[in-house]
């Protein structure tokens, strides 16, 4: 499965018109996208997308015990919104050990069945961006990494937030222009060889994968 150009970039336009409009499990400030809809990719294989959100310390702790009784999951009301849960219900999502998960549960708001992979982090794009390659470098797993070619396509100003049209106009005209993965990485510190090495890996990975996948990141 994948996108043409066009619906990639109508479905980007429909998760920031989302995010700016309906009640999130968790406060979202910016959405990215990264790779191939930004190099200008048509079809595009898979859509990468970025959430930066808020953590959530104060909502409504006092009606979890009410959530887990009515959705078997722990943690509503102190990690995802209660609020939201009550209008959502039907997208709440759980880790493992059954506690509440945002990532999941963006992910379950936002997305359809379709070949999107979404990142959720409580810090900003470009600084995860580094964070993750010194994560993945210390692992020998540059499965871990972030692509740093990106294009920030809302920012939360708590009106509504601020939309880039401009960006918006060059995913549209695959306008955008970036080097390599390998010398993006290279960029980054990384010697020649090792960039493409890494950026080898993570190409193998991404084609690995399908449908809908989500990561979650506390940094």
């Amino acid at each position: 499965m994948s996108l043409s150009r066009e619906a990639a970039v109508g479905r980007l336009r429909d998760i920031v018109e989302t995010v700016q409009s309906e009640p999130m499990p968790v406060p979202v400030r910016e959405v990215w996208v990264f790779g191939d809809v930004v190099l200008g990719m048509d079809p595009v294989e898979r859509l990468d997308v970025y959430l930066t959100k808020d953590l959530l310390f104060k909502d409504a702790p006092d009606r979890e015990p009410e959530f887990e009784k009515r959705l078997g999951v722990s943690g509503v009301g102190k990690t995802v919104s209660a609020a939201w849960a009550d209008e959502h219900h039907e997208y709440v999502r759980a880790n493992a050990n059954g506690h509440v998960a945002p990532e999941k549960c963006l992910a379950a708001h936002l997305l359809e069945d379709e070949p999107v992979h979404l990142e959720v982090c409580n810090t900003g794009f470009e600084r995860n961006v580094t964070q993750r390659l010194k994560g993945a470098r210390a692992r020998e797993d540059y499965t871990q990494l972030l692509d740093p070619r990106a294009a920030c396509l809302w920012v939360d100003d708590d009106e509504g937030g601020q939309v880039s049209e401009e960006a918006f106009r060059k995913l549209d005209a695959g306008e955008f222009v970036f080097p390599t993965l390998s010398a993006s990485l290279e960029m980054l510190g990384l010697e020649e060889s090792e960039a493409e090495a890494a950026a080898e890996e993570l190409r193998a990975y991404q084609a690995s994968q399908e449908g809908v996948t989500v990561r979650g990141d506390v940094v």
